[in-house]
């Protein structure tokens, strides 16, 4: 039944003469433009001229790969089974509205027939003539449109049957597409949850990576440390609890201890000289006082007298 619709299809499009390529193209997979040509015996240039018109409606796709030898590149050809099957839905639900019309028009109007020309023409069109032809000059007759009435519902009623059947087929293949959606979401997702796995794997080396590098920086610093020790400062004493030891004391605070410690060195240097040294007093400098006293004792005598 499908293929009976795509090759109704590809008559509608191009033409009886290339219901064959509907077999070819009917696989899921593409077919290469020449083996085509040769299974249809016709040459490249025709296969090809029949696929781009197929291809104006949309309804084949094509993939292309160049030929590493000659240098240009060859066209493989699918046919697009659900979007041709849109196509022939549409042209059936036209066909169905052009009958539909037809009917009514039957139904509501009269026309008349010249049986020499067999020519039909509609009332109006009759009374602008009076009921004669214009070719040969007979009078028109009144057609009776029941037979004809007949036909066209038989007409619709297939087209009505033959759309049920393309509705049918229209949602196989949207399950088919459907389905192979899901399975492609599938595959992402386990393509995703594969490559998150490696990340997490290539983190957690890094990570034992960077631990093993920390240890042995730490066991380097601690031995400096143990190496350097600056018992300078007020650093708090060992017994004390909730106190600081050596090892636990901040850079900062070490330097200021060393700061301190200097500050204290220097101050006693400068109070050490600042200390007053007592003379010692010799027996030339008591005589010599005693010899300064008696003079001025001699002079204010002197002075008196006078």
């Amino acid at each position: 039944m499908l293929k009976k619709f795509l090759k109704e299809v590809i008559t509608i499009v191009v033409g009886k003469q290339a219901e064959g390529i509907v077999e070819l193209l009917i696989s899921e997979k593409y077919v290469n433009e020449f083996l085509i040509a040769k299974k249809m015996e016709l040459t490249i240039n025709q296969t090809r001229n029949i696929l781009y018109k197929i291809s104006d409606y949309g309804l084949v796709s094509s993939t292309r790969k160049k030929d590493k030898k000659k240098g240009w590149y060859t066209y493989s050809w699918k046919i697009e089974i659900f979007k041709s099957l849109l196509f022939l839905r549409k042209n059936i639900i036209k066909k169905k509205s052009q009958i539909e019309n037809q009917i009514n028009s039957r139904e509501t109007r009269q026309f008349y027939v010249c049986e020499r020309c067999n020519i039909e023409i509609s009332e109006e069109n009759a009374m602008s003539y009076n009921f004669t032809c214009n070719e040969c000059g007979d009078i028109f007759v009144l057609k009776n449109n029941e037979k004809f009435l007949r036909d066209l519902r038989r007409n619709l009623s297939k087209l009505n049957r033959e759309l049920e059947f393309v509705d049918e087929e229209i949602g196989k293949q949207k399950i088919k597409i459907d389905k192979k959606k899901m399975n492609e979401l599938n595959k992402q997702k386990k393509i995703k949850l594969e490559k998150r796995k490696m990340a997490a794997a290539i983190r957690k080396a890094e990570k034992n990576k960077l631990s093993k590098k920390t240890k042995s920086v730490k066991k380097i610093t601690k031995k400096l440390i143990k190496k350097k020790k600056v018992h300078h400062g007020r650093i708090p004493p060992h017994d004390v609890p909730g106190t600081r030891t050596c090892k636990q004391a901040p850079k900062d605070f070490v330097k200021k201890s060393l700061q301190r410690a200097k500050k204290k060195e220097v101050s006693k240097k400068l109070i050490k000289k600042k200390i007053p040294v007592k003379k010692k007093i010799t027996k030339k400098a008591v005589k010599k006082k005693i010899v300064k006293k008696s003079l001025q004792g001699a002079k204010k005598k002197a002075v008196r007298k006078k």
